[in-house]
């Protein structure tokens, strides 16, 4: 069963739509995968009866003809959306016995386009982390090290589609969280434009800042499920109105000569590994190689980006999270009045690291310190934009680090905030403009006696998912890249 795991997800869709495999087969290649790699800790809930009788109607589908883009595809989902009747957590103990009766606009679409949902899978509590570590249920490993981080917050979707856990998994980018974990374990992930994609049925964290998206092992597969994620829903007035292009059909397209990448100054600094400055500048020569123009650009702003991001966010976050109170939905804790059970639930159902970032949020919206720092957090942010604007006026796609290092020991940050705050350095800008993203794998660096894998990270401008795709999809082709190594 191990070469059916091994398929990307339109290679597998290719075989289900030829009557080669069965839907069930393969869902019942990863449920076992599942349950052989348990120690990874990709998963939080499994939905196995459910995705067994998703598969059964998605072949009945197939021998109808009446097949969907995704029609039969084993998908694993992050614990952030929404599922209707599945249980949701948010990898938080306070959400631990929530089942919605609803469902995500984004899984929904998922379900519609005939995808079998496998299980919710682990993250950072709240996507609230760079690493996994948040988890209320424990930290996802990295597949291509148990002992090392996945990156975070989307951890188990990047484990479980690293380890053959599912074809491809949805994702949540608030400051770099389906990037950098793509980087960390060699594969494709990418935050689209805000407002791309619906955050209706999404557990909020930084409403402003939260992105819908997909961890996947090609780029030909992230641009298959974005066009079934994205578009406009009148349930979400964040919700675009733009059209959503052919990604798909796109790639390949790209006319490489003349294509202006550019590199910029304030991403190539002195805290970024060198190894991983080597490979970046080693595929920007390949591309230069093919008639790409780089230029050295200047986004002057970016200094400012993880200060600026660690109060926007919080400060959000600390008005989203005012709502679990231990009264509405999730878990109650009894006190001996009111006030008594709203602190002892969230002091129970919060973890450590939620419970920093809700005091770091509350203090900067305080009376006397609004202006002094969440005001300017966000003047500063609007610089941030305007230096990106100005950037895309002079190049096609920038090229940057994902991440300044490659996977490291879990528990090695665990009690340096700041210092895991930083790891998201050059992920954050984008997101606080709003713009698409994406990490594809660039290579492999030894530490420490293991090969691990780095992103490269590619950023386009505002509604430009299509380039970023696109040469994403060129580097796959030109460095001959394979998945992530299988392990038995």
């Amino acid at each position: 069963m191990s070469e059916l795991l091994q398929l990307t997800a339109t290679q597998a869709l290719a075989k289900l739509h030829a009557k080669e495999v069965s839907s069930l087969e393969l869902t019942e290649a990863h449920l076992a995968r599942i349950e052989a790699r348990k120690h990874i800790n990709a998963y939080i809930t499994l939905n196995p009866e459910g995705a067994r009788a998703a598969a059964k109607a998605a072949d009945a589908a197939i021998a109808a003809g009446n097949i969907q883009p995704l029609t039969g595809l084993p998908l694993g989902i992050k614990d952030l959306f929404c599922t209707n009747g599945i249980r949701t957590t948010a990898a938080s103990k306070f959400l631990d016995n929530f089942v919605p009766a609803y469902e995500s606009t984004v899984t929904q679409k998922l379900w519609d386009a005939g995808a079998v949902n496998l299980g919710k899978l682990n993250m950072d509590e709240f996507a609230m982390g760079g690493s996994g570590e948040n988890s209320g249920y424990g930290p996802a490993r990295n597949p291509w090290n148990d002992t090392l981080v996945p990156g975070g917050s989307s951890s188990g979707s990047a484990a479980a589609v690293a380890d053959y856990q599912c074809y491809a998994a949805t994702g949540s980018d608030t400051g770099g969280s389906i990037r950098q974990p793509a980087a960390f374990t060699g594969l494709v992930g990418i935050k689209p434009t805000y407002g791309r994609c619906s955050r209706w049925g999404m557990v909020a964290f930084a409403s402003s800042l939260d992105q819908a998206g997909v961890i996947t092992r090609s780029t030909e597969d992230a641009a298959l499920l974005m066009e079934i994620i994205s578009g406009h829903d009148p349930k979400d007035s964040t919700s675009s109105p733009q059209a959503v292009p052919a990604w798909r059909e796109s790639l390949g397209k790209l006319n490489l000569k003349g294509l202006r990448i550019g590199l910029p100054k304030e991403y190539f600094i002195d805290g970024l590994d060198p190894k991983i400055r080597t490979l970046i500048e080693a595929a920007t020569r390949q591309f230069e190689g093919e008639g790409a123009i780089i230029k050295q650009i200047s986004l002057p702003h970016t200094q400012y980006a993880p200060a600026a991001y660690y109060i926007v966010a919080p400060a959000e976050a600390a008005s989203n999270l005012a709502r679990y109170d231990g009264i509405r939905y999730g878990v109650r804790k009894e006190g001996k009045n009111l006030v008594e059970t709203y602190l002892k639930s969230r002091t129970e159902g919060f973890g450590a690291e939620v419970k920093r970032r809700i005091m770091i949020g509350n203090y900067a919206l305080s009376s006397g310190y609004y202006d002094a720092f969440y005001t300017k957090a966000m003047q500063i942010r609007t610089l941030i934009s305007r230096d990106f604007d100005k950037a895309f006026e002079e190049v096609d796609v920038i090229f940057a680090p994902t991440a300044p290092t490659a996977a490291f020991p879990i528990g090695a940050k665990s009690n340096d905030p700041v210092a895991m705050y930083l790891g998201d350095v050059f992920t954050i800008p984008t997101s606080l403009a709003g713009l698409p993203g994406m990490s594809v794998n660039v290579g492999t660096i030894e530490e420490n006696g293991t090969r691990l894998p780095v992103g490269l990270q590619l950023i386009g401008a505002r509604w430009n998912e299509t380039v970023i795709l696109q040469v994403a999809h060129a580097w796959e082709q030109m460095a001959g890249l394979t998945q992530p190594p299988f392990q038995a």
